[in-house]
């Protein structure tokens, strides 16, 4: 039986950095898939409009985490992959969900749990006993301290941290270099030291 090959939803610099994770991990990449017909090709790798007949294993390669929620509502019959680069520290006792990616410099420490399809970028610092739902993303240089949680769909921004035991609601968005010392509710955006919330999503 021929190995399946791996194609990534999503042709664009989030794409770009999946892939060489991928082949890092010397894993058979046939192409990628996207929806602008203008992009033929990435990183010398193909790019279609439409997924290939036959059996493949999907990376949804976008960092827009609606985006990818929408995507995984779609390919209901699909397998996902989970990408870890082998420069990331994960402990053997944390868990990751199907879809997750794990960029290089990361390190995610004892009995932190991880959703599926979230994105935990460039070095990326996830203490002990965190938990992300769904389709969060942790951007480069953040810092979580120990048991964290990050509801589904929020997006921390680059160099953000967040003190031991703060609890982040819903598709909530932490802007780049805040500090958050206190709770956020579902759909807040927060930003600056300390963390203020300038509004709420209904």
């Amino acid at each position: 039986m021929s190995e399946r090959k791996l194609y990534l939803y999503g042709a664009s610099g989030h794409g770009k950095v999946v892939t060489e994770i991928a082949e890092s991990l010397g894993l058979s990449i046939g192409g990628f898939v996207d929806a602008n017909p203008v992009i033929r090709e990435l990183l010398e790798y193909p790019v279609s409009t439409d997924l290939p007949l036959g059996e493949q294993v999907l990376f949804i390669s976008i960092g827009n985490n609606r985006i990818r929620k929408k995507l995984v509502s779609e390919l209901v019959n699909e397998q996902f992959a989970t990408l870890i680069h082998p420069d990331a520290i994960v402990s053997r006792r944390s868990i990751i969900g199907n879809g997750t990616v794990i960029m290089g410099g990361a390190a995610l420490n004892a009995d932190v749990k991880i959703g599926t399809h979230c994105i935990i970028n460039t070095n990326a610092s996830v203490d002990h006993d965190c938990q992300l739902d769904d389709f969060v993303h942790i951007s480069p240089n953040v810092a979580l301290a120990g048991d964290v949680s990050v509801g589904e769909g929020t997006h921390i921004g680059i160099g953000a941290c967040v003190i031991q035991g703060v609890r982040i609601g819903k598709w909530c968005t932490v802007g780049a270099g805040a500090v958050i010392i206190g709770d956020v509710p579902d759909g807040a955006t927060v930003v600056g030291n300390p963390g203020r919330i300038i509004k709420t999503n209904e």
